[in-house]
């Protein structure tokens, strides 16, 4: 099997153990086949009754504790843990499957062959997502600044899945050409823009701390449903629709 990286992956034909380092992929997985996963990290909030080993951060996961966990195959993201972090987990013996989706179509067959190697089925939420998803949005699109992080101030660039869900429901984002993925920014020198898309998560922005920054209207939104690919993917449309009305 191959993971979205392209690398060949020794997956036993029946998976009974799974550390996933990843917050929307332990969702995908607890939500598909609980009884799979023995750890996860810290930062693995969903579903909320997960009960498993946890097994520190996403950006330092504790790679001796998850050799001890024995698992069959670690679930990672190339943007969200460190390649380091990564290969340790290969040192150590273990199986790491890497996933790497950057539009809302690449997550849904990322998850399908994922979840088709670990759990050995394709779950209804996933069937759902896909439904939600398939009309083509047809209404009146704005231009959208989609700030991540502040002091200093980060926004999405360029080839992001978060950039491509909104475009689906007709927000473009103005630095979509930006060279970088995640550029630093000065908010006097962005482009023009009609509003602004204030997730809260990395960064936790709250009607409290981030709008009053700016003289466009200012949404805060779900940063669950607007850059986890997973079971959220079934609400997320019609959410951040309703979020950002």
């Amino acid at each position: 099997m191959q993971d979205d990286l392209g690398t060949r992956l020794d997956v036993p034909l029946r998976v009974r153990r799974v550390v996933s380092i990843v917050p929307s992929l332990t969702e995908a997985i607890a939500t598909t086949h609980a009884s799979l996963l023995v750890g996860a990290t810290d930062w693995c909030t969903h579903p909320a009754d997960l009960d498993v080993t946890r097994v520190r951060g996403t950006k330092n996961p504790d790679v001796d504790l998850i050799r001890e966990l024995a698992p069959d195959i670690v679930i990672a993201n190339e943007e969200e843990n460190r390649a380091a972090d990564l290969d340790a987990l290969r040192g150590a013996g273990l199986v790491v499957w890497v996933t790497a989706p950057t539009t809302v179509e690449q997550s849904l067959n990322s998850l399908q062959r994922l979840l088709g190697a670990v759990a050995g089925e394709v779950p209804e939420w996933l069937t759902q997502a896909r439904e939600v998803w398939r009309t083509p949005y047809a209404g009146p699109r704005r231009r959208a600044l989609i700030p991540i992080w502040r002091r200093p101030w980060m926004a999405l660039g360029r080839d992001t899945f978060a950039g491509d869900l909104l475009q689906r429901i007709g927000v473009d984002n103005v630095l979509a050409e930006s060279p970088e993925r995640y550029p630093r920014i000065e908010l006097a020198g962005v482009p023009e823009y009609d509003l602004v898309v204030l997730p809260d998560e990395p960064y936790a922005f709250s009607p409290e701390d981030g709008p009053e920054a700016f003289d466009r209207p200012a949404y805060n939104v779900s940063g669950r449903h607007l850059t986890w690919y997973g079971p959220s993917l079934v609400q997320a449309r019609a959410l951040l629709t309703e979020q950002l009305a």
